[in-house]
């Protein structure tokens, strides 16, 4: 996962907002995502708005020093086809 491009949420993923962060299902894989941080659901629902993903984890309050371990999320998210790079 690239951190320096533009990312989005995968057009058939749905996002289900829960006290402990999220429920992410793909209608097309079948497959089921918990974002268990609030904060990540906030990076999840920017990458459509931020020209990166390091950007959209700035505009959510990630301290560049936290940011490897939401990279580390996004990439899980890129590698079951939750998330997606996007044209800019």
């Amino acid at each position: 996962m690239d951190p320096d491009v533009a990312w989005r949420l995968h057009p058939q993923v749905s996002v289900r907002p829960e006290p402990f962060g999220a429920l992410l299902y793909h209608f097309g894989t079948r497959k089921l995502s918990f974002l268990k941080d609030r904060t990540l659901l906030g990076v999840v629902e920017r990458l459509a708005d931020a020209p990166t993903a390091r950007a959209a984890c700035a505009n959510a309050g990630v301290a560049e020093s936290e940011q490897p371990r939401y990279m580390a999320a996004l990439d899980t998210l890129a590698s079951s086809q939750m998330i997606e790079k996007r044209a800019t």
